[in-house]
C-alpha cells in the first residue's frame, strides 16, 4: 500500500468538490452570526451530530440549510479559501470547483456576489498557493429546464469566470434527457460540460448523460458497473469518471468501502480519478479519501496511485503543455519515492 507521504505529495487535480459542500460546521456559524442568519441547530456539535445520511435527499436537506449563511462576496471568498488551504495541504495542483447558484439566487443573493467571491479565491490561491482552479457552473437538477436557462442567461455577463456547466442534486427522477436543451445551448457558448449521472441514478444514466448532454466527464458513474458495455465504452473513448469514494459510502451507495467498486474501474481501464465531493459532510477532503481507499483496499498498490493521479491530471480542463508539466512532476516523485 503506498504511504501516505506519497499519496500527499504526488501532484494531483480534483474535479469534484462542491464548494458550497467545503463548508464546515465551524464556519457555517461564523457566518450565521456574521450575517445574523438563524439556524435550526443550537451548536457546531448540534449541527455535525446532524450529519447522519441515509441517502442523497436527506444529505441535500442539510446542505442546503448551511448555504443560507452566504450571502456577502466575502463570505463566498472565505469558503472557498477555506477550501483551498486544505487542498494545497493535500498536493492537490489543480481544482475545478463546482458551485450551485440557484441556491443563493433564490434567497436574493445576485450572481456577481456569488461568482466574482468564489474568483477572487481562485486568484488567490493560484497566487500564494500555487494552485491552478476553475469554476463549473451546476445547475440543480430538481428545478426545471427552464430555471436553468434563467440561471445561465444570468451568468453570462461573467461567461469568462467560468470554464463549463455540470448538473447536480436529486438524481432520482431527474434524468439527464430533462436538461438536453440547455446543455445544447452550452454547448454552443463553448462551454465544457458534465453531469452527475450514475450516483443513485442507474447506468442508463451515464449513456443519456453521454448521447444526449454530450458530457466530457461523467461525475459519480459508478453505477457503469452494472453494463459491462458501459464500462467498455468509458474505457475504450477514455471518458473520465470523478469518483468520490467516502460520499458513497456516507450516502449508503455502498456498505462500506471495502466493497467501493473502484478497483474494478481501474482493472477495466476506466480513467477513473478520486474526489471529495461535499468534504466538509462526508469526512474528509482528497488526501482522505486516497487514504480510505488505499486502507480499505491494500491489494492496490501504488501503480494504482499513480494511475489515480495521472488521471485526474488528464481529465483536467486545462491545456495539454500544463498537463504534461505536472505529469513530468508526478514522474518525478514516483521515481524518487
Amino acid at each position: 500500500m503506498p504511504h501516505t507521504a506519497l499519496l500527499r505529495k504526488m501532484p494531483k487535480a480534483e474535479l469534484h468538490v462542491h464548494i458550497e459542500g467545503t463548508l464546515e460546521p465551524e464556519l457555517i456559524f461564523r457566518l450565521a452570526e456574521r450575517n445574523g442568519v438563524a439556524l435550526p441547530y443550537a451548536s457546531v456539535e448540534a449541527l455535525r451530530a446532524a450529519y447522519a445520511f441515509t441517502d442523497l435527499q436527506s444529505f441535500l436537506d442539510i446542505y442546503y440549510a448551511g448555504a443560507s449563511v452566504l450571502l456577502k462576496e466575502a463570505d463566498f471568498f472565505e469558503m472557498a479559501w477555506a477550501y483551498f488551504e486544505r487542498a494545497a495541504a493535500d498536493g492537490v495542483v489543480h481544482a475545478e470547483l463546482f458551485f450551485d447558484p440557484q441556491t443563493h439566487t433564490v434567497r436574493g443573493v445576485p450572481m456577481e456576489t456569488v461568482i466574482t467571491g468564489l474568483h477572487r479565491a481562485c486568484q488567490r490561491a493560484h497566487a500564494e498557493l500555487g494552485i491552478s482552479a476553475s469554476l463549473i457552473l451546476c445547475f440543480l437538477r430538481h428545478l426545471s429546464e427552464e430555471d436553468a436557462f434563467a440561471t445561465l442567461e444570468a451568468a453570462l455577463p461573467y461567461r469568462h469566470l467560468f470554464i463549463g456547466v455540470g448538473l447536480d442534486s436529486s438524481e432520482r427522477g431527474h434524468p439527464p434527457e430533462k436538461f438536453a436543451r440547455v446543455f445544447a445551448r452550452c454547448r454552443e457558448l463553448g462551454l465544457h460540460l458534465v453531469a452527475h449521472a450514475g450516483e443513485e441514478g442507474p447506468a442508463e444514466y451515464v449513456e443519456t448523460a453521454l448521447d444526449l448532454l454530450k458530457v466530457e466527464r461523467v461525475d459519480h458513474g459508478v453505477r457503469c458497473l452494472d453494463k459491462p458495455a458501459l464500462v467498455a465504452r468509458l474505457a475504450a473513448e477514455r471518458v473520465p469518471l470523478t469518483v468520490c469514494p467516502l460520499s458513497n459510502v456516507k450516502l449508503c451507495v455502498y456498505p462500506d468501502m471495502a466493497a467501493h467498486r473502484l478497483p474494478e474501474l481501474l482493472a477495466a481501464g476506466v480513467c477513473a480519478t478520486v474526489n471529495s465531493d461535499d468534504p466538509a459532510y462526508f469526512g474528509g477532503y482528497l488526501l482522505d479519501n486516497y487514504r480510505a481507499v488505499f486502507d480499505a483496499h491494500p491489494a492496490l498498490g501504488r501503480d494504482a496511485a499513480y494511475a489515480l493521479a495521472a488521471n485526474s491530471l488528464e481529465a483536467s480542463f486545462v491545456p495539454a503543455e500544463q498537463k504534461a508539466r505536472w505529469k513530468r512532476e508526478l514522474d518525478a516523485v514516483f521515481a524518487a519515492a
